[in-house]
């Protein structure tokens, strides 16, 4: 299981790009599609008092926002502890 839990949806470019950039940075994660599974969207609801906008974001199982603070995360380097080691 992986550190990184997104919940998306399959219409968001933002969501697609969080992915995206994720991969490249070699970090893996689990994705909740909120618009196909309606105990993720419930899940996703819980974990951020309300939400309701994808990407959210959790690692660890704690809420950390969504692509901004991913990617202010990836620049201050807290996201390196979850890279994956090079094949």
């Amino acid at each position: 299981m992986a550190r990184v839990k997104i919940f998306s949806t399959g219409i968001c470019p933002i969501c697609d790009n969080t992915k995206n950039l994720l991969s490249k940075w070699g970090i893996e994660y689990d994705e909740a599609r909120v618009d196909l599974d309606r105990s993720e969207l419930k899940q996703m609801l819980e974990v951020t008092n309300g939400a309701r906008t994808v990407p959210q974001i959790m690692i660890d199982g704690k809420w950390i926002g969504g692509f901004t603070d991913l990617t202010e995360l990836h620049m201050d380097g807290e996201l390196d502890k979850l890279k994956q080691p090079a094949a």
